[in-house]
């Protein structure tokens, strides 16, 4: 077997990422659009990311229930059009029309752009990790470090973009941009065979880490994963995680500006998103899924603690400090989740098995992105309350940790 080729294709993935995961970088375009459309609240405004996140467990059902029907470049291409087609119209909003605009919005960002990034997101994770059944997570980590750094890497260009440009003619260049790399990436990506598959899993020294996780390595149907009580004490604390996390990747760059930093400052988020999945998946595939999720739920709430002092003193120091860990944390949760699902529930099924566990991001887009909008208007614009749901999301979060490891035995 060739063991570099398949090196490229990880390397490939997580450029086409890269682009995908501006799907997160909403925050950098709320601000312009409330500047061209003053009228919208910020609750509806936080709307948009919430669809988006929707559409993009949606669009990674969608792409697990085909891959059976449709090859992983049909999917791919589908994946271009989508997110073609989202952009491009979302640039023909019109400010005499902000309530037709905001319906746009909800449709050609959230749906298309969200089920576009979904059902590529699912099609470029079960290709790739066919090919790294011996470093399931570290494969995952460097795949999803490109998604969570999307909004950091690219997103001071976008910004830049928009400042010379304007917001409307950023978004045409960037349907066509995503839509190209999403074509390049149908092409220079191959599936593996099952005897390549088989090849690593050989070779996997994930066996022990199995061992050491005592989840039993079997392949589940969809049905039987559902049926399975540790399946939904993991979701459960996913959500809890994922939801605080949402309550600042949805603000980062206001939350920066509120306290004497800046909006370029906010994106550190994205940077250690994508650092945080790298650690988790060095972490899962080294020391197991119980020391990577307790290390992952640590960086979340010292996160909320960390905030809270920044709140409460005005000093910058604490809210990057704060900042760095929320991004740790949030990025660690879809390399967890991935490693997870393949190791408890098994690879045959993965792509579907791995699609219904992202539902978890509905509720998550749900609780968090409104619950800070709730908590910032009751609060009169201070950031603090959502400081201390972080930290509460957390302490829950500690209880479903104990209670997953009572299900997996260990």
């Amino acid at each position: 077997m060739n063991d570099s080729k398949r090196w490229l294709y990880l390397i490939t993935a997580c450029v086409s990422f890269l682009f995908l995961g501006l799907i997160y970088a909403w925050s950098i375009f709320r601000a312009p659009f409330g500047e061209l459309f003053p009228d919208w609240s910020v609750s509806q405004m936080s709307m948009t990311f919430t669809i988006s996140m929707t559409f993009f467990c949606l669009g990674g059902f969608a792409g697990g229930l085909l891959t059976k029907k449709l090859s992983f470049r049909t999917r791919l291409l589908i994946s271009a059009a989508m997110l073609f087609v989202g952009f491009f119209v979302v640039s023909m909003v019109n400010t005499a029309n902000p309530g037709g605009s905001l319906a746009m919005l909800y449709v050609f960002y959230g749906v298309f752009g969200g089920g576009g990034v979904g059902l590529a997101y699912n099609g470029i994770i079960g290709a790739i990790n066919k090919w790294f059944q011996d470093k399931i997570g570290l494969a995952s980590g460097i795949m999803l470090m490109g998604f969570g750094l999307g909004g950091l890497v690219l997103g001071s260009v976008v910004n830049s973009m928009i400042g010379s440009i304007g917001l409307l003619t950023t978004f045409k260049i960037l349907g066509v941009a995503i839509a190209i790399v999403c074509v390049l990436a149908a092409f220079l990506i191959k599936q593996a065979s099952d005897e390549d598959s088989a090849y690593f899993a050989a070779k996997s020294t994930s066996v022990k880490n199995a061992a050491a996780s005592s989840v039993p390595s079997q392949d589940y149907t969809p049905s039987e994963m559902l049926r399975s009580a540790r399946f939904w004490l993991m979701i459960i604390w996913l959500v809890l995680l994922n939801s605080g996390g949402l309550l600042v990747i949805n603000s980062a760059a206001n939350i920066a500006m509120a306290y004497g930093g800046t909006a370029v400052l906010g994106m550190i988020v994205s940077l250690f998103n994508g650092a945080g999945r790298i650690v988790a998946g060095t972490n899962f595939d080294k020391k197991g899924r119980k020391f990577a999720t307790i290390i992952n739920n640590a960086f979340m709430l010292s996160a909320g603690i960390l905030l809270t002092i920044g709140g409460m003193t005005g000093k910058f120091l604490f809210i990057m400090l704060g900042l760095i860990c929320v991004g740790l944390a949030y990025g660690g949760c879809p390399t967890i989740t991935s490693a997870y699902i393949n190791q408890a529930f098994g690879a045959k099924n993965f792509p579907t098995n791995f699609s219904i566990a992202n539902f978890s991001l509905i509720a998550a887009a749900l609780i968090g992105p409104n619950l800070s909008s709730v908590l910032l208007e009751s609060a009169g614009g201070d950031y603090i309350t959502n400081f201390y749901a972080i930290i509460a999301l957390s302490v829950a979060a500690l209880v479903f940790w104990v209670l997953v490891n009572r299900a997996n035995r260990d």
